[in-house]
């Protein structure tokens, strides 16, 4: 993967041999610097501050802590590196998870009873009603997303129609080198990369969709103790004909149709069709056919080609009017189609 934006401040390279390199640019969020200190004790206090009550030491190396901070709503991107090969261990974090993406280096993790290491290719993320031990490794840098314990457990209670009996427990190191895993990390590296240019990510109505974006992105990447239970409340029993119609849409993803033309294909009418996807989908049929397209249209842009052009895959999937898509597609995703195509084609990429 190369650069994540042509202009950004904080370049971040990926090497053939998998790690990130960070060149002699300011690091990540270099504008959001909360503290700089060679002193142990100066740096575990400002660090508990954002995070919690944790013992700190160095066991080998010079030690040279910074942490950049950036808040959001329900959750805050972070940027901290020691220097050292460090030992942190907080305990149960208590009020929020945490997700940490090496960039350099890596980790040994202890989580309860999971025991495992992180690397630029595989995340932590610390369950805060279980017990954490780390240890950084020597010169490792991490993007750390702190997400809020409440926030969590409200949005995975919506993904299941019914509210979580206990928290969500995550499981193991978080394989970011392909599928929903490596789509997370470019969301959270581009909304890194859009604060470097001067953006606010996290501030609005679009940052809180991407808040939210992040956290399905989180229960859609990871494993954990209720993944069961959502794939069940995603494939609940569809009447028949809910079921022909979604055929019918699938089939036609590419073409325009019109509400009649997706009733009289499932033999029922258009009210009766609007009641089920209301009912078994929480949508209605032409808001299904589009998200569809949405979705098709995203996977087109993540798996492009050199050469690939935004309003080529648009017009592949039935959206003639750039700016509607464009918008529809943020709202979606969570940033924009020209965004997606740059994070997948990194420096080969030109508008």
């Amino acid at each position: 993967m190369g650069m994540l934006r042509a202009g950004t401040q904080s370049v971040l390279r990926f090497t053939m041999e998998g790690t990130w390199m960070l060149d002699h640019a300011p690091r990540p969020l270099a504008a959001h610097l909360l503290f700089e200190s060679r002193d142990l004790d100066e740096a575990r206090d400002k660090v508990a501050r954002v995070f919690c009550p944790h013992r700190l030491d160095t066991v080998r190396g010079r030690f040279h802590a910074r942490q950049h901070h950036l808040p959001g709503e329900k959750l805050s991107l972070n940027y901290i590196e020691y220097g050292a090969k460090t030992m942190i261990a907080p305990g149960a974090l208590r009020d929020f998870y945490l997700v940490q993406i090496p960039l350099c280096g890596g980790a040994s993790i202890v989580n309860g009873g999971d025991r495992y290491t992180s690397d630029p290719g595989r995340a932590a993320v610390l369950n805060p009603h279980r017990e954490t031990t780390m240890i950084w490794e020597e010169g490792t840098r991490q993007v750390l997303l702190r997400i809020d314990r409440a926030a969590m457990q409200s949005h995975l209670s919506r993904q299941l129609g019914a509210p979580a009996s206990a928290p969500v427990t995550f499981q193991g190191a978080l394989d970011l080198r392909s599928g929903a895993g490596a789509a997370l990390r470019r969301l959270v590296l581009w909304l890194v990369a859009e604060a470097d240019d001067g953006a606010a990510p996290l501030t609005g109505l679009m940052g809180r969709q991407l808040e939210e974006t992040l956290l399905s992105g989180l229960l859609d990447a990871h494993r954990h103790d209720y993944a069961a239970h959502l794939g069940r409340s995603r494939s609940a029993p569809r009447p028949r004909h809910l079921r022909l119609a979604e055929s019918f849409i699938e089939a036609h993803l590419d073409q325009p149709i019109t509400l009649e033309d997706v009733a009289e294909a499932a033999g029922t009418s258009a009210r009766n069709l609007q009641l089920a996807f209301r009912q078994y989908r929480g949508t209605t049929p032409l808001a299904f056919w589009r998200d569809r397209r949405l979705t098709r249209a995203h996977a087109d842009l993540i798996a492009a080609a050199p050469g690939a052009r935004v309003t080529d895959v648009a017009l592949r999937w039935g959206f003639a009017h750039f700016g509607r898509f464009a918008e529809s597609y943020r709202l979606r995703f969570g940033l924009t189609p020209r965004d997606t195509l740059r994070a997948a084609l990194g420096p080969g990429y030109q508008d």
